[in-house]
């Protein structure tokens, strides 16, 4: 029978909560005559070093990454001025893309490498798998919202994100037939952890997951295999992500 043994950690929840100025226009003068993608640079630094960095994201692979991937390209087009500000922004069908200082924190919690497999429950607008794609070998992200799914993986191949594999289904069951997995992420709110990705994750692996309903505390899970039978939890920090759906 496997265990599941809590250690609760001390909350983090000061750090979400730091006011910060906006990465639209912190560190950084408008100027319409700029091209364009110089100045998404100049906002992805200042919400590096403002959001990020300033908060304990500390792993160089995971701030690279976020100062590398374009946000702006993964929110709707109406959102685009406010990409790398300090919050999530609704990307449609009831669904967001996290908080930049949320993603950099998930990632870095896993303590990933160059050779790892990563599975990503909820892909969303496809912003979290970018990330993990510049860190990792390969990315498998599970999306249940078919149009979601489909414009992720468009705009992840435009963008040259290649080793990521976008799949439209339900996340709780993960990803069987290419399991086990090196570490899992789940970018929405479950019930409980599910027990399917526990299965799937490696010994020794890491999965980090919000865990609560829609109105109630949710607290954002490090979840380590230690082996087949002995299976770790931390309590991270207090946490808002919208519902994993799904028949469980």
């Amino acid at each position: 029978m496997v265990r599941f043994k809590y250690i609760w950690m001390l909350p983090l929840t000061a750090l979400l909560m730091g006011m910060t100025v906006p990465a639209s226009w912190a560190g950084y003068t408008h100027d319409p005559t700029a091209p364009a993608q110089d100045r998404f640079a100049a906002m992805r630094k200042s919400m590096v070093e403002t959001q990020i960095e300033k908060r304990g994201v500390q792993e160089s692979n995971v701030l690279e990454a976020m100062m590398s991937v374009p946000r702006h390209c993964f929110v709707p087009e109406n959102y685009t001025s406010l990409a790398y500000d300090d919050s999530p922004l609704p990307i449609g069908y009831g669904q967001t893309i996290s908080q930049p200082f949320m993603v950099a924190y998930m990632t870095e919690i896993l303590k990933l490498t160059k050779d790892d497999t990563v599975i990503e429950i909820g892909t969303g607008s496809g912003y979290q798998a970018a990330v993990l794609s510049c860190i990792v070998k390969k990315v498998y992200s599970i999306e249940i919202i078919p149009e979601l799914a489909q414009s992720a993986a468009a705009t992840l191949k435009k963008l040259g994100y290649d080793n990521v594999e976008v799949k439209n289904a339900d996340g709780y069951y993960g990803w069987p037939e290419l399991a086990p997995f090196d570490a899992i992420i789940v970018t929405a709110a479950a019930g409980h952890i599910p027990p399917p990705l526990v299965k799937q994750l490696k010994e020794g692996g890491r999965m980090i997951i919000p865990v609560g309903g829609r109105f109630m505390t949710q607290n954002l899970v490090l979840v380590i295999k230690k082996d087949v039978k002995n299976i770790v939890t931390h309590n991270v920090m207090a946490v808002r992500f919208v519902p994993l759906t799904g028949k469980r």
